[in-house]
């Protein structure tokens, strides 16, 4: 049996990571793939969750599940150094977690003009403006892909996710390791 992937969904607040990482789930459903969601919180807080269920992820991926997963690790980092913390500090707790296979950020130029936005705590411009810059620092991990979604609709971003991923992983052997931070 060959092994599951981890599939990471990234962005900034708005961006419509929950909106794709559920129509994924759906898309992966009806290829026939064994999949599962897990939403993680955007904070070095709740780096202890991650290391939860951290055993429970490369398990299931051994079994041939495919993981998606809405934030994960680069969230805790960005939205927390965005407060003024050391970058490279931020990580420092989840190094040892497992690294997606693929992580696509959806990108949005501004946030501001979405619909609800200011409706939570760190939906603010300036903030907003920092955990990007946060973010512009893993543009080179080889794993990352950007997808602009500015101008674009559900379905348009739906699509553009799904190329990448038939691209990027269902060619044999892309991915037998499972990568670590």
């Amino acid at each position: 049996m060959s092994r599951g992937a981890l599939i990471l969904i990234e962005g900034l607040d708005r961006a419509g990571k929950t909106t794709q990482t559920e129509r994924l789930v759906e898309r992966l459903k009806k290829e026939g793939k064994d999949v599962e969601l897990i939403k993680f919180p955007a904070h070095l807080l709740f780096s202890a969750n991650r290391w939860e269920l951290a055993n429970v992820i490369k398990d299931k991926l051994t079994q041939g599940k495919y993981i998606v997963l809405d934030r994960y690790v680069y969230s805790g980092v960005a939205y927390t150094a965005a407060k003024g913390l050391d970058h490279q500090w931020c990580l420092n707790p989840d190094i040892g977690l497992p690294k997606p296979d693929l992580t696509l950020f959806l990108k949005l130029n501004d946030s501001s003009n979405r619909e609800g936005f200011g409706d939570e705590r760190y939906e603010v411009k300036e903030f907003q403006l920092k955990v990007r810059q946060q973010f512009e620092k893993f543009y080179n991990e080889s794993n990352w892909n950007t997808i602009i979604v500015d101008g674009k609709n559900i379905e348009q971003v739906e699509n553009e996710i799904w190329n990448l991923l038939e691209k990027k992983l269902f060619e044999p052997g892309v991915n037998d390791e499972i990568n670590k931070f």
